[in-house]
């Protein structure tokens, strides 16, 4: 069973920058992939990673935001999957904890900040204000 000391540990193997926000909860700084506010929580028996993309803007074309969501989650998600969070959009992953190793561990935040730089760009469009927010 992975514990708060086997992720702190991953984590700095993997020579990323973290904060520790509480007891179990974890805060990846990696600016060199430009995504940093991946959270990893321990939450027996699961370990959770979520990352906040964006608020949704009132002037949202949120159909067409949804169905591209839904494309990415079928086709180019790696790990996990796109949602909502309240009003943002948030990508997350789990993985088992009794039996998550380094690799897996790694896998799970390389994948989500692969996803997300390689997908803004498709996305960033919908959380633009004014005209533009209808791409």
């Amino acid at each position: 069973m992975a514990s708060g000391q086997d992720i702190e540990g991953y984590l700095i193997k993997m020579g990323v920058s973290y904060d520790e926000l509480n007891q179990n909860t974890w805060m990846i700084r990696d600016s060199e992939d430009q995504v940093e506010n991946l959270v990893v929580t321990l939450n027996d028996p699961v370990v959770v990673f979520s990352v906040k993309l964006a608020d949704i803007p009132a002037d949202c074309d949120r159909l067409r935001l949804y169905e591209e969501l839904l494309r990415l989650n079928a086709s180019e998600m790696l790990h996990g999957a796109y949602g909502l969070a309240g009003n943002a959009v948030v990508a997350t992953d789990t993985l088992q904890a009794e039996n998550m190793d380094f690799n897996e561990f790694q896998a799970s935040v390389d994948a989500l900040n692969l996803s997300i730089t390689t997908h803004y760009r498709r996305l960033a469009p919908y959380f633009a204000r004014g005209p533009k927010a209808k791409a």
